[in-house]
């Protein structure tokens, strides 16, 4: 997930992209021309678009949420929310779960395969063809997922790295405003 998720967004240009980031930092990485962090419980982006001091909603060229979405009571709504921010022909980049433990902070509330990350993008407004969305994972990793230490660590001798489609562990998608 992490290696093709930089790709989208270095494909982007990020030096010139003016980014939001919902409840995270994984923004950090990279050198955008702007960067800010919203962040729950002061945003709770179920509730409406982060708003300017005029009311109106701010605007960005992208903006990320990784491993937010399964926590928010109301995302279709979030996703909407977002889609406002966004300014035309901005981008919304999301990452969540599928198969991995049960994890409130403070609710945990929904999983998403690839083609359900699309499903709630096109029913948020975004154009079907202007979305990707990828998901990975392997058996090994789901039985990994699994152990009383959580999350497991990375062991490259013994945790193979092949992507089986129908065991997701997790699923991200980039949807462009149209």
């Amino acid at each position: 997930m992490a290696k093709s998720s930089r790709r989208m967004i270095r494909e982007l240009g990020p030096r010139q992209l003016h980014v939001a980031e919902i409840s995270g930092k994984w923004g950090e990485m990279f050198d955008f021309a702007s960067y800010q962090q919203f962040r729950f419980p002061e945003y709770d982006i179920c509730q409406g678009p982060i708003s300017g001091e005029d009311g109106r909603p701010l605007k960005f060229d992208l903006i990320l949420a990784n491993q937010v979405w399964e926590h928010l009571d109301r995302p279709h709504g979030a996703t909407k929310n977002i889609r406002k921010m966004l300014r035309r022909g901005g981008y919304f980049w999301l990452a969540v779960p599928f198969h991995i433990p049960f994890h409130a902070a403070p609710n945990d509330c929904s999983r998403w395969s690839a083609r359900g990350l699309k499903n709630l993008l096109i029913e948020a407004g975004f154009e079907e063809d202007a979305i990707r969305a990828q998901q990975w994972g392997n058996r090994n990793a789901a039985l990994r997922n699994l152990e009383d230490k959580w999350p497991p660590e990375y062991d490259e001798a013994n945790d193979p790295l092949d992507n089986d489609p129908k065991m997701p562990i997790c699923a991200w998608a980039i949807a462009q405003k149209t």
